[in-house]
């Protein structure tokens, strides 16, 4: 990797940057080479760029030698433009050379730590300049937490970067993160708290970034968060309907219970109140007649302490018994019969009664007086004559509602009742 050239915002690479300013208005006042910058803060695994400025276009020869003097024995390589290189002593097969000039050490180790002398051959003079080079090991920051086994929306995870980076940045499921309602981050950065660790919250990390624009990652920490049961399932063979299994005694049934939940659960079966078994699935081979009933399956976290539970009822098939009736029986169409007839029946019976009624209410009595006093009547009794003696033609006359002396002919009286005949002059 490359390591870029320093970026302010620490004070230790504006100082340098000052100090690398005011080196280079001196030496371009003086028409001199010089190293930029002439102190150089390198890392190692990246590169480092000792560049060369102030040259003229005219350069015969770049010679570069570890330490403060340009001799043979200290010499890394010589480069004559445009692409002639020769090693030296020192040269260790990560040293590098610019067109321009600049040194590229890639990748930079810690004993690449000194001084850097360059020799600029101009052909009518050479030119030399020193510069610094100083090689860190940027470590990866630590990080540790206070609890690494959690319950979800009930307990809280601070976690600490160890660093001396001033740049801290978290990230929570590889995501950078800040300060919310849920999660807090401390002023300097170091520090982050999730106020309400959810079964979201996987794995935490911080991250520094240090003056040279090198950034470092920590080691993730998972975190291991219970939660649930969230919901409780329960299906069946046959298939359950309405909380409630239907099959024929003697048939198998199989119940299933199933919840979502971190670690897996623990199951109970209650059969009628009754301890069943500890499994996710109850079997029965064969249905009997005793195992008909409620059945409840019961599921508990014992991380989270949360329990839940579903019922169900295995219930024999609803069948529809024929009824016996013992006696007579009538079908539907005689029975229609038998009370048409009935009716019929009783309404010719009642026009018999009230004819009966009306003729006994409207009967007329004829009645024949003897010469003893008393008569016959025509139908119903024989009453006494309400006087003793002899009727009169007159009185007899007007009980038949006949008068007068005609024959055969039909003579209606006031007692007549529409239907009686008189014949000559006696009945």
């Amino acid at each position: 990797m490359d390591l870029p050239r320093p970026r302010g915002g620490l004070w230790q690479g504006l100082l340098v940057l000052v100090a690398n300013l005011l080196t280079c208005r001196m030496f371009q006042a003086s028409g001199h080479i010089f190293i930029s910058p002439d102190t150089l803060v390198g890392a190692v695994g990246y590169r480092s760029i000792l560049i060369l400025e102030n040259v003229s276009e005219n350069v015969l020869e770049y010679s570069w030698h570890r330490g403060e003097e340009g001799n043979a024995a200290n010499m890394i390589f010589s480069y004559r433009p445009p692409s002639s290189r020769l090693p030296g002593p020192m040269y260790s097969g990560r040293e590098g050379v610019t067109r321009n000039g600049d040194l590229v050490i890639r990748p930079s180790a810690l004993n690449d730590t000194g001084n850097y002398t360059v020799q600029v051959d101009l052909g009518n003079e050479t030119q030399t300049a020193t510069g610094w080079l100083q090689i860190i090991e940027l470590k990866n920051p630590g990080i540790s937490a206070n609890a690494s086994y959690l319950v979800e929306d009930m307990d809280s995870v601070v976690a600490v970067c160890h660093t001396n980076a001033t740049i801290v940045k978290w990230y929570v499921n590889s995501i950078p993160t800040s300060s919310s309602n849920r999660m807090t981050i401390s002023p300097d950065g170091k520090t982050l708290v999730i106020h309400r660790v959810s079964r979201y919250d996987r794995t935490l990390h911080c991250e520094t970034e240090h003056f040279l624009g090198i950034t470092k990652r920590s080691e993730l920490i998972s975190l291991n968060v219970s939660y649930g049961p969230d919901y409780v399932t329960l299906w069946g063979t046959p298939s359950i309907f309405m909380g409630a299994l239907t099959a024929q005694p003697g048939s198998q049934v199989e119940l299933t219970c199933s919840a979502h939940s971190r670690p897996p659960p623990a199951y109970r079966w209650l059969h009628n109140g009754s301890l069943l078994g500890s499994a996710d699935t109850v079997t029965l081979p064969r249905l009997a007649w005793e195992q008909m009933g409620s059945y409840r399956c019961i599921v508990e976290n014992r991380e989270t302490q949360l329990v839940m539970y579903r019922d169900v009822r295995i219930q024999p098939p609803r069948t529809t018994t024929p009824v016996v009736h013992s006696g007579f029986h009538v079908s539907g169409t005689l029975a229609v019969f038998l009370i048409v007839m009935t009716v019929l029946g009783s309404v010719y019976l009642c026009g018999v009664l009230v004819h009966i009624l009306i003729s006994h209410y409207s009967t007329r009595y004829l009645v024949l007086w003897d010469k003893g006093g008393y008569g016959w009547g025509l139908g119903l009794e024989n009453q006494p004559s309400p006087q003793r003696g002899r009727s009169t033609r007159g009185e007899t006359e007007q009980r038949l509602g006949c008068r007068g002396h005609q024959a055969d002919g039909e003579l209606p009286g006031p007692y007549a009742g529409g239907g009686e005949r008189c014949r000559g002059r006696h009945l």
